[in-house]
Formats: structure tokens, sequence, C-alpha cells
């Protein structure tokens, strides 16, 4: 079998997954690893993401008095999730999450610290970690990207979208993985490889894949990124591999209609309120988390809904770089008045009076025991929220070394899978994502692979 060129790995996406696991595989000096990326100019989701990642038992939650664990992290994914069959995958990404958090610090140069202040449903402690000053995921992936570009032994291609993969006959009659081709610079590229890693984001872009497995998102506001069009999942089942949970998806509920912004999940947790268009409220805002969310405000009319806070919320939310995002882009509203809020909305002003006059404003973020602090106090913020959706979360299923799994059992030999082309940790619907799953898969399974491909040499 003849090739263009030939390395030891082929990382097929240049995101959080992706990243990672060029620079974990490259700690072994006698490996060549190539990462080829679709698109740089078009991003990828973790870009477009908080940055957040949850981890449970850092030395930063240690330092802001937080009892948490790798055990306890996965016992909350899974209570939310309702998926007891990736018990075994979710601790194995709950148990390294600690490590790479503390290795982006420690290693990479990367600024980070607890969110103390971004309580999320389903979290039984704070353990969401960002960078200091809230810049979201691009400075997570500058950082990473800086960090490859400075290895020997990584070399990152850009516009080099992969096209599919080269087998040969293996064990079995099965099909061994021996290579990826790309196009670089608009040429196709046979490339050898060792073992090839499919970090490629999920198809929340692709309208046949979302019609075909993710009915519910169809009508939802997609946020993602144009890049995101399943095609590395398609190259696995193609081999025979299995895939699960591809009705899952990342929602969101407070994507901001004619925008595509977001308002910062936290706002719920400080006490915001949310009213349908009747001027009532119809959800109690801090039980679900923002991917639930979405699909309860997609059952309200005209499928959006107010969010409103006041000024004490509004400190706080604008630390996030999604928050100051939308308030950029003019997303949300100051008011002095209800008929003012009311007027601005078109919702009826006596049921709106009446709404914000008896809801109970209680910050879980502010007081952990959940305690009435009064009302909404003029003058108040408000924007339209609808659903939307962010990225895809089934995929090909893998072991806990993150190998591809053949629907016959046993693994396609020389395969590997993380972030968007993997299965996820978030059940089988929108409404079992818990904050931080998505880069806690993308990061744990690069870390995951990239260190069984160094120790393998």
């Amino acid at each position: 079998m003849t090739f263009d060129y030939e390395v030891d790995v082929a990382v097929v996406g240049g995101g959080a997954c992706g990243l990672m696991a060029a620079l974990r595989a490259a700690r072994d000096p006698e490996l060549v690893v190539a990462v080829y990326e679709k698109s740089t100019k078009e991003g990828c989701n973790t870009q477009f993401s908080s940055g957040s990642l949850a981890a449970g038992g850092t030395r930063f939650q240690r330092a802001a008095g937080i009892d948490d664990s790798p055990e306890r992290h996965a016992a909350d994914i899974l209570k939310v999730s309702q998926d007891p069959e990736s018990e075994p995958i979710v601790t194995a990404l709950c148990r390294v999450a600690p490590r790479y958090v503390e290795w982006l610090a420690d290693e990479l140069g990367h600024p980070v610290e607890i969110g103390v202040d971004m309580a999320r449903s389903g979290q039984s402690v704070p353990r969401l970690h960002t960078d200091t000053g809230r810049a979201g995921g691009g400075r997570l992936v500058t950082t990473m990207r800086k960090a490859v570009e400075a290895a020997d032994n990584i070399a990152f291609v850009d516009n080099a979208p992969g096209v599919g993969l080269i087998t040969e006959p293996g064990e079995n009659g099965r099909a061994k993985v021996v290579g990826v081709e790309v196009l670089e610079n608009g040429e196709r590229r046979r490339v050898g490889a060792k073992a090839v890693v499919l970090a490629a984001d999920g198809f929340g872009n692709n309208p046949k894949m979302l019609a075909e497995y993710c009915p519910q998102a169809v009508d939802a506001f997609y946020s993602g990124v144009s890049t995101s069009t399943g095609d590395a999942i398609t190259w696995g089942v193609e081999l025979g591999a299995q895939v699960r949970n591809m009705a899952a998806y990342l929602g969101h509920g407070l994507v901001v209609p004619g925008h595509g912004t977001r308002l910062n999940p936290v706002l719920p947790f400080l006490g915001a309120l949310l009213v349908g268009v009747d001027g009532r409220r119809f959800v109690d805002e801090k039980a679900q988390g923002y991917s639930k969310l979405g699909r309860i405000i997609a059952r309200q009319p005209s499928r959006k809904a107010v969010l409103i806070w006041d000024e004490r919320m509004h400190e706080t939310a604008m630390h996030s770089e999604l928050m100051r995002e939308s308030a950029a882009a003019g997303a949300f509203g100051r008011y002095e008045s209800v008929a003012e809020l009311a007027k601005a909305y078109s919702l009826p002003e006596d049921a709106l009076a009446d709404t914000i006059a008896n809801f109970p404003v209680v910050s879980v973020v502010e007081d952990p025991a959940g305690v009435d602090h009064g009302r909404l106090e003029f003058p108040l913020r408000a924007g339209w929220v609808t659903h939307g959706i962010l990225t895809t979360q089934g995929g090909l299923v893998v072991d806990t070394t993150g190998r591809v799994q053949h629907r016959d059992g046993g693994w396609i030999e020389g395969l590997y899978a993380g972030g968007g082309s993997a299965c996820g940790i978030s059940g089988p619907s929108a409404e079992g994502y818990m904050s931080g799953n998505g880069l806690l898969a993308a990061l744990g399974f690069g870390w995951i692979i990239g260190d069984h491909l160094a120790a393998a040499g």
C-alpha cells in the first residue's frame, strides 16, 4: 500500500480533543504526530463554548474550601444523565479531569481559577473551572495551539479536512485502519498512520443526520460551528463501528433569538425570572440544566420566553464572555418600570406586574441554603431567549482507552475517537446534559488517548 507520507499518529480535528491527544501523545519524542484541522477560520465548538472545565478534587477547589472528588463528580453526572451503561466511561473521564486541569495551569500556563459563582443544575458543589477574566473557550484553544506549535514532533495542518479512512484487512477479516485521506491545498493526500484519532465535531450542521437522529432539534437555533458535519462518525459506521445515544444533543434555553448569542447560565441561580408571552412564570428556573431548559422553552407559545434580572445579578453575570458578547450585540435591555418592560416585549402589563411582585429572589450562588432575599428591584434587565442546539452528543462507542468499538464486539484496530466523534456522557436525550460535560469528554478522551498512544510507543 502506498502513501504520500506517513506519521505515527494522525489526528482528525484540531479542537480541544484533538489538541490534547496530540500534546499527550507527543510526550514520546519518538512519535511523529499530525493534526488535520478542517478550518481554523471557521473555528471549532470549543472556541464558542464558555471554556468551563468540570473537575472534582482539584487543588483550586481545595484552596476555596470545596470538598469534591472524581467519584462525587461521576455520581452527579450519572444521576442527571440517567445512563448507567456509561458508568465506566464517566468514571474514567472524571478521574483524569483534575489531572488535566492542573496540567493546563502548571505545564501550559493557562490561567485557571475555580468558578465559585458558577452554580449549575445537578452539580452538588462548585466544580467549573474557568480562565481568569472569563474569556471563554477561545482562550483555551489559543493556549493549547501555542503548545502544539512549540512541540517539535507535532505538525498542525490547517485547511486540511479529512475525507476518509484508509484500511487493510486485519484480524478476523475485519478492516484495520492504517491511515487517513485528507485534502491539502485542495489535493487529496494519503497519510499512513499507526493510529488514527477521530476528534472532529459532531453533526449539528448536517441537516440530514440531524433530521434522522435528533428531530427535536431540527427547528432549534443552531449556535455551533459550520464544520460540524458528522463526517468522522459516518466513516466509523461504514467500518462497522457501534454508535449510541444518537438522539442526544447539547441544547440551550438561553439563546437570544435574532442575535445567536447566549445569556449567562448563572442568571437563574442568581434569582432571575423566566416568563412566557402571557407575562406569567412557567418553570422552576433553578431546577433545570440549560439543555433541558431549551426543550421546556420550545414548548412555549412562539417557542420563546423573557428572562428578567436586576442589577444585583447583572454585575456577577457580566463576568462571562458569553454575557459580554450579548451586551455588545444589544441582546438585552434595561427598564425602569413594569410598564416600560411590558411594552418592550408586548407582555400583558397587569400579569407581568403581578408575577414580578410575587417572585421570590433566591440566589443559590450567594446563599446555598436557598433563602428568599426579597423581590426583583428596578431597574431591571431583560431579554428574549429561545431554545438552541450547540453540539450533538451521540457518536461512536469507545472503550476506556478511546478505542472505537465494533458493533459485533471488540474494537476496530488502529482507530480511536473522542470529542464530537465519540458518544458523549449525557445520556440518550438533550435533558441529561450537565454543564461541563462536553469539554470533560473532549479533553478527557484527548488525555486518555494521547497517554495510551505515548505508552504504546
